[in-house]
């Protein structure tokens, strides 16, 4: 793995969502958790468990309201604003909607990705012919888009565009991946490749990998570790060999229609989130 790999701690922290009111109960409470470097880790569970929100808290996107993150030993939010724009270049925030502008080209949307590498007259050069063009092509070629390149976002799929999302990922400079159900808007087949190649291409940098998943038999068959989250606690954390169907009867209790097959939102949707472009 990389000298500048990321790991993370989660000490009794709690977190809200984005549109909690006042007096509302936390999205996450009390959790424990630690992700080593290059860990690969899916987190499932019924809608409201808060597995967005702890995407968000990692990504240093969230502070907590209780407890604390560790993100190399180091608490995000006592750093002043340049180190932790810094830190937050570290990293990705794929949300399960990517946000690409309608009418830009397949290939700049992909390269977005380089934005906390480039300086501000690279990234306005880029915006008008892209500059590195072989690269956008190699990271659509994984996800089996090469043929999109120079297409207009508009005119995708919604399957077309979470996996330009994901493309972005292999461009990008982060060495922590957090992915939010990057498989909800493709059929089963194409789930499965896509999955395989994130977990492979991250495999291959060393990368930290967190995605959260609503197809829970995906998340079994190619994670390694398995994080089962219920009204924001943490109910188990297991190797996937581990987690039983008994669990996730447990896990989905009164939501037995997400566990076989269903796919609701996790959470209503928030404002945007300042790091999912990975802008500085």
């Amino acid at each position: 793995m990389g000298k500048h790999d990321v790991k993370l701690s989660l000490q009794g922290l709690s977190a809200r969502h984005a549109t909690a009111r006042r007096g509302a109960a936390d999205a996450l409470a009390d959790l424990q958790l630690d992700i080593a470097e290059g860990e690969q880790i899916a987190v499932i569970g019924p809608s409201g468990a808060g597995k967005t929100t702890l995407l968000e808290v990692l990504a240093c996107a969230r502070p907590p309201s209780a407890g604390a993150l560790r993100v190399d030993g180091v608490d995000p939010w006592a750093l002043p604003g340049r180190a932790l724009r810094r830190l937050r270049g570290r990293l990705i925030l794929l949300p399960q909607v990517p946000p690409l502008p309608p009418r830009q080209r397949v290939v700049t949307a992909v390269l977005a990705g380089r934005l906390p590498a480039w300086g501000l007259g690279k990234a306005l050069r880029s915006l008008v012919y892209p500059v590195d063009i072989p690269a956008a092509e190699a990271a659509l070629t994984v996800f089996d888009l090469a043929d999109k390149l120079f297409e207009r976002v508009d005119r995708l799929s919604g399957g077309e565009r979470q996996r330009v999302g994901l493309a972005r990922a292999l461009v990008a400079p982060a060495r922590l991946w957090l992915v939010d159900e990057p498989l909800s808007a493709l059929d089963p087949a194409r789930a499965g490749r896509a999955v395989e190649a994130l977990r492979r291409e991250a495999a291959a940098r060393g990368v930290t990998l967190v995605a959260t998943l609503h197809q829970v038999e995906a998340a079994l068959a190619h994670f390694p570790r398995i994080v089962g989250l219920r009204d924001g606690r943490l109910v188990f954390d297991l190797p996937a060999a581990e987690v039983t169907p008994e669990r996730l009867a447990r896990l989905y209790a009164q939501h037995e229609d997400e566990l076989h097959g269903a796919a609701p939102l996790d959470e209503p949707p928030a404002a945007p989130l300042p790091v999912a472009m990975q802008c500085r």
